[in-house]
């Protein structure tokens, strides 16, 4: 119960508590706070009626009580207004996340930082899982992590959207933000967090209207997410050649096709070669060129490596493997590139290779339904 409520608020709760104190360290704490007694009580007495309105409430006398003991935000707290007295309908703090998405994005802080910042207030990824993300030790994402909370203080970056002139500045790293979520949502079987993306993309589309990327960025992750069910069959992974296409949500398909801007950047691009997927047949060609257009666009290996699986399709395994290899050394610790060459031995009849690549995957594989399946492999071999 608890686990599923963390799930569904924790970005609310932080984002309204930011917004209350003007301090994400302090808001994250309180939340971390609110929810650890929220796991104690309602085993106990039972969740109340509004958990939300309870754990912001909670969460604001916590952040309220850290304040206190710290004379160094005493100026603060004498700015803040006093916690509500009645609770917030289920409804509410439709904006204030993404208020919070712009905090954390602001231009003050690395790129880099920024996206970590806002997976973890935000979405409420741990260290480990951004870590993950970016493909990087997790201690050298605690750093990242420290460093941008404490520019943040330091140079007293405001919690509001900025003014429409000021968008263009955050606007690429916002977009990424949200993809990112996304795909953790997507990758690892999050709903929720898939879910708050795409909302979150739909008001950046009302936010920016005319601005391509946006749009096709909402596009890009509906014409995903409508393929989500037919992922998993009986807990098993289905790969897309064999995916169900009944099982296919039809209506996010025609939004995402409505959606797709003529031209545009990397997310445009992205979203014609996820247009491209829902066709049948795929036309394997079509996509391998929107993926060097891509990558020539971005320098991305991650790029790369998904044209090596379109490349596969049009010139065979021996030459997607080239490409792989190309690669490798640049994503080591990403467990797609080890899975990926596995497949593609295991295609060669290479099955020493193909199986040592298997269980480099499986070693870095974090889900239970992708652990299954690399599994399975490994059995069939």
């Amino acid at each position: 119960m608890i686990d599923e409520i963390f799930r569904a608020e924790w970005g609310r709760v932080v984002a309204s508590l930011v917004g209350f104190c003007r301090d994400v360290d302090v808001a994250e704490d309180a939340a971390q706070e609110a929810f650890a007694l929220a796991a104690q009580r309602w085993a106990r007495d039972g969740p109340p009626d509004e958990p939300r309105a309870w754990l912001v409430t909670v969460g604001r006398n916590k952040a309220i009580d850290r304040l206190r003991r710290d004379r160094r935000h005493a100026e603060k707290l004498q700015l803040m207004a006093p916690p509500p007295e009645t609770p917030m309908p289920a409804t509410a703090i439709p904006d204030e996340r993404l208020e919070l998405i712009f905090l954390c994005c602001h231009p003050a802080l690395a790129a880099e930082a920024r996206v970590a910042l806002t997976l973890r207030a935000l979405g409420g990824l741990s260290t480990a899982e951004i870590a993950r993300a970016f493909l990087v030790p997790e201690e050298t994402m605690k750093r990242r992590l420290t460093r941008a909370r404490t520019k943040v203080k330091a140079a007293g970056i405001p919690f509001a959207v900025p003014g429409e002139e000021l968008l263009p500045a955050r606007l690429g790293t916002v977009l990424a933000v949200l993809y990112l979520i996304f795909n953790q949502g997507y990758g690892d079987q999050r709903v929720d967090l898939a879910a708050e993306a795409i909302r979150m993309g739909r008001m950046l589309v009302e936010l920016l209207r005319g601005e391509p990327e946006p749009r096709a960025l909402l596009a890009l992750m509906l014409l995903h997410d409508a393929r989500r069910d037919a992922r998993t069959r009986d807990g098993e992974l289905v790969l897309l050649p064999d995916q169900d296409r009944s099982r296919w949500n039809a209506a996010q398909i025609a939004e995402g096709r409505a959606l797709l801007p003529g031209t545009g950047g990397p997310y445009a691009l992205q979203a014609a070669i996820a247009a491209l997927q829902t066709e049948d047949p795929i036309d394997w060609q079509a996509v391998a060129e929107r993926y060097a257009a891509l990558g020539e666009l971005t320098g991305s290996a991650v790029v790369e490596l998904n044209r090596a699986v379109a490349v596969a399709e049009t010139s065979g395994p021996r030459a997607a493997l080239t490409v792989v290899e190309a690669i490798a050394a640049d994503l080591d610790g990403y467990r797609y590139l080890h899975s990926t060459r596995a497949e593609l031995l295991r295609r060669l009849g290479d099955l020493p290779a193909a199986r040592t690549a298997y269980r480099r995957a499986l070693d870095l594989t974090t889900t239970g339904v992708e652990r299954r399946f690399l599994e399975r492999r490994l059995a069939e071999m």
